[in-house]
């Protein structure tokens, strides 16, 4: 009996997953990560985490507008890296993302990570928020982590759950 040789016909190409609209607003009302958050990069980070369509916003802040906008909407004393603010989900999700600067700084130096991929670790994790992804249970964390995972991979940065 003989193998019949694979051609060209029977290789299977598959076009690259078509990502979802996006219609962006980047905000600097602390202007000292502007160099680092390129709006284009800013815009594949929420694109890679997006499952639909989206108007989103990212206001970058700085610790005074952090803390305020914690302990008015989450009742919590301090600024906090990020706050997701999720809208409308139909036909498109809105969402404002508000990463205080100070805070994301301070964590990256303390990780020993560049502040470029903390950044998009905290974007595409309120990317997964906004559109209703959640950690208060262990399992629903695990199931974030593990997407979260998953697409800073695709980005080409690396695991930030791996021990």
């Amino acid at each position: 009996m003989t193998r019949r040789t694979k051609t060209a016909a029977d290789t299977v190409v598959r076009a690259p997953r078509a990502r979802p609209a996006l219609r962006l607003s980047l905000q600097f009302a602390d202007p000292r990560h502007r160099g680092t958050l390129v709006r284009a990069d800013v815009a594949r980070w929420i694109r890679a985490a997006l499952a639909v369509p989206a108007e989103i916003t990212v206001r970058i802040v700085d610790a005074e507008e952090g803390l305020a906008l914690n302990r008015d909407f989450r009742d919590q004393d301090h600024a906090t890296n990020v706050l997701t603010f999720p809208y409308d989900d139909k036909p498109v999700l809105g969402a404002d993302l508000v990463l205080c600067a100070p805070v994301v700084e301070g964590e990256a130096r303390a990780q020993g990570i560049p502040l470029a991929a903390h950044y998009a670790h905290l974007i595409v994790h309120g990317t997964l928020h906004a559109q209703g992804f959640d950690h208060e249970r262990t399992a629903d964390a695990r199931r974030m982590e593990a997407r979260e995972s998953e697409v800073l991979a695709g980005l080409g940065f690396a695991d930030p759950y791996a021990a």
